[in-house]
């Protein structure tokens, strides 16, 4: 099963609220997830509001879940990424 860390799309029509998952890649986007990692709110007035449990996205980093490219960014973002790569 090939897991994916991906966003899935909450909140009203012009108003996107985002969680991020761990989800399997053939599942659809707001389909069925194995677990939340954390929310993303890109409608903040200053910055986009993240918010991310560190150690359960190093686990399924470690456990071989590839990130889509916008989890790809927010987590290099937030410097998760940073030390996935100092642990190797």
């Amino acid at each position: 099963m090939a897991v994916k860390l991906r966003l899935t799309r909450l909140g009203s029509k012009r108003n996107p609220f985002y969680r991020i998952v761990a989800a399997d890649a053939r599942a659809p986007r707001d389909g069925r997830n194995i677990e939340q990692i954390g929310t993303y709110n890109p409608n903040n007035v200053n910055a986009a509001e993240v918010k991310i449990d560190e150690e359960l996205a190093l686990k399924w980093l470690k456990n071989g879940a590839k990130p889509t490219d916008t989890v790809h960014n927010i987590l290099s973002r937030e410097g998760i990424l940073k030390k996935f790569d100092d642990q190797k």
